[in-house]
């Protein structure tokens, strides 16, 4: 017998694949009811409505991440350290979870991500244990004059859109991503927002 988590686990798993595939438009609740193989009234059960559907997946995924991400997490290293560990596990993460990366890819380029990112940029804490790794590192390098003096914004897009960049060419299998090559992006990419004066 099925028990209420499974339900919810499988209501979460199939609106994954479904908005990672077609997108948030494309997956009505009905459709994700279908593939789920629960009722099509049970999914309300578990979510008020599809808007909070979404943002619980996200919620789910980015607790995923930051998880990943603080599993070993040089604490108290330099910047350049916290940075290659940052970059690394995330480019791996999203490497071997290709639904999770194109799921996230679409929340932070719709209306629901553009304010979470926006919040998160101007300094309101999303997640209540404060946890924004790249955004403290960007802070901290600029403040120890390492990183180029840039709005955090463009930082973040110059160190981590090659990345979302190169892992899209990846899943279409443009490219072969391995450690080795993880390792000269990190390289290039800590180049690119590293002050000249570190150089």
């Amino acid at each position: 017998m099925m028990t209420n988590s499974d339900k919810r686990a499988d209501i979460i798993q199939a609106a994954l694949e479904l908005i990672a595939d077609r997108g948030f438009h494309g997956a009505p609740m009905s459709a994700i009811a279908d593939k789920a193989h629960v009722a099509a009234g049970t999914i309300y059960r578990y979510f008020e409505n599809k808007d909070v559907l979404i943002n619980e997946l996200f919620l789910e995924l980015e607790n995923n991440v930051i998880g990943v991400l603080l599993h070993d997490y040089p604490s108290g290293k330099p910047v350049h350290d916290q940075f290659f560990h940052v970059f690394g596990e995330l480019c791996r993460y999203l490497i071997s979870h290709p639904l999770h990366f194109r799921y996230m890819e679409q929340y932070f380029n719709s209306p629901y991500g553009i304010s979470k990112r926006r919040d998160k940029l101007v300094g309101k804490k999303i997640d209540p244990d404060g946890h924004d790794t790249l955004i403290g590192i960007f802070q901290e390098g600029i403040s120890q004059q390492i990183l180029k003096d840039l709005p955090l914004i463009v930082l973040s897009s110059l160190a981590i859109g090659p990345m979302l960049y190169l892992i899209r060419d990846h899943t279409l299998g443009f490219v072969a991503l391995d450690d080795s090559l993880i390792l000269q992006i990190t390289e290039a990419c800590w180049d690119g927002i590293r002050s000249s004066a570190n150089i």
